[in-house]
């Protein structure tokens, strides 16, 4: 413990140890950078936060590059993780210049964030911690042994209903170890970067009209686009004369409260939808989603959108008052989202359905290899989940929401869901 009289030197080189310390057991533990920073941005104060990023960077540069996955290097530069500092003076010396706060309060933001880190639970690894990436993750593919589940992560796995996910979703407080994706000898012709970026184009033009019926027909184009490379790419697969290894890998996707149940079960009907399953830790606040790479960016980009839509539209819809005259609005958007959840999933379904119907026979190995892999990795790393239910008790937001579900434009384009700290 440093004494209240230590030198302000003293004082800021024992804070910077014992939070890169604390930063290094998370990341073992299974933590990622946005999950540290999404945590933070939820359960701690905003200086917090800054305090995190600033953390993690001085963590991760302990490590060479070389050895620094390059998932966890993509995360560092998405929450702005920058060693922008003087190495040669502590850095919390240099806070107050940086992020225009006094030093007490920074400090208090350093103590309040390591209190934090106390508290959370392991979490199972999706990609290696920096350090430990010499070679490519593990993969979990079809036919491939089963990796045991981490028992930390068990025992600290926060105590939210775990449930078994594809509608519901299930829910529990682990993700799943990553999976890189391998290169077949018959490929679609353009790149899912090129798809997405045609995607996003076209759900550009769709957001400025003006006009309902362009918008939708924009977007069902960009819809149309994302569905049918996803079945070249299936058909490739199916194709190739050796058989390609399906790989199924994990992410996490993170949700704002409030109504976070109904929230996760929609994440779970678009994955159900895309071949995916999900598994919930609504205490946490995320959703972690399992199946293959290009699934992965399907599942991640349209519930974002979804999410967004269903927000803009449950706000539209008003209070509604009770007979009583009492505000049900609590009542109303629960059962609204639910019922938006539901409806999307069954039209997601639907159109998944008549695309693969469209394709004939030649993806069901291809599907079956996919649905191995995925439910390999999921019993692999959920080895104790519930089903949970909901239940709506709204009648008039249920209906509300089936309608918003069935206005509700199917897309695929990516919306930025966490707020960068702003350097």
């Amino acid at each position: 413990m440093v004494s209240s009289a230590a030198p302000p030197r003293v004082v800021d080189t024992a804070v910077v140890q014992v939070l890169r310390a604390q930063v290094d057991r998370l990341w073992t533990a299974g933590w990622l950078p946005v999950d540290l920073y999404e945590v933070t941005r939820r359960q701690g104060s905003a200086l917090a936060a800054l305090v995190a990023v600033d953390a993690m960077a001085d963590a991760a540069a302990q490590y060479p590059v070389a050895t620094t996955h390059p998932r966890w290097l993509a995360q560092l530069d998405e929450v702005g993780a920058e060693r922008w500092w003087d190495p040669a003076v502590p850095y919390p010396a240099q806070w107050t210049t940086r992020h225009d706060a006094d030093r007490d309060a920074l400090l208090a933001a350093a103590l309040e964030l390591i209190g934090l880190t106390l508290r959370l639970p392991a979490l199972q690894t999706i990609v290696p911690p920096p350090g430990q990436a010499t070679s490519p993750p593990r993969q979990h593919a079809a036919g491939t042994d089963r990796e045991p589940s981490d028992p930390r992560a068990r025992s600290a796995r926060p105590a939210a209903d775990p449930t078994d996910a594809r509608p519901p979703a299930d829910s529990a407080g682990t993700g799943g170890p990553a999976a890189g994706g391998a290169s077949g000898s018959r490929r679609p012709h353009s790149s899912p970067e090129k798809v997405l970026g045609r995607v996003r184009a076209l759900l550009a033009k769709a957001e400025s009209t003006p006009y309902p019926e362009e918008a939708e027909a924009l977007s069902a184009k960009a819809q149309e686009l994302m569905s049918r490379y996803s079945i070249e790419q299936a058909l490739a697969d199916a194709l190739t004369p050796e058989r390609r290894t399906t790989v199924a890998a994990a992410r996490r996707i993170w949700l704002d409260a409030p109504y976070l149940g109904p929230k996760t079960l929609l994440v779970a009907e678009v994955g159900s939808a895309n071949h995916c399953r999900t598994v919930s830790s609504e205490k946490l606040g995320f959703v972690t989603v399992l199946g293959t790479e290009l699934d992965l960016d399907v599942v991640e980009v349209l519930s974002t959108s979804l999410l967004v839509q269903a927000a803009r539209a449950m706000l539209a819809s008003g209070s509604h008052p009770s007979r009583l005259g009492t505000s049900r609005i609590r009542s109303f958007r629960h059962s609204f989202l639910l019922s938006y959840a539901t409806r999307i999933g069954e039209r997601l379904r639907d159109t998944a359905a008549q695309t693969a119907a469209a394709a004939g026979t030649d993806l069901v190995p291809v599907f079956a290899d996919r649905s191995l892999a995925v439910d390999t990795l999921f019993d692999s790393l959920f080895t104790t989940t519930v089903r949970r239910s909901f239940s709506a008790g709204n009648a008039a937001g249920w209906g509300a929401g089936r309608s918003a579900a069935d206005r509700a434009v199917l897309t695929t384009e990516r919306r930025a869901v966490r707020r960068s700290p702003g350097r």
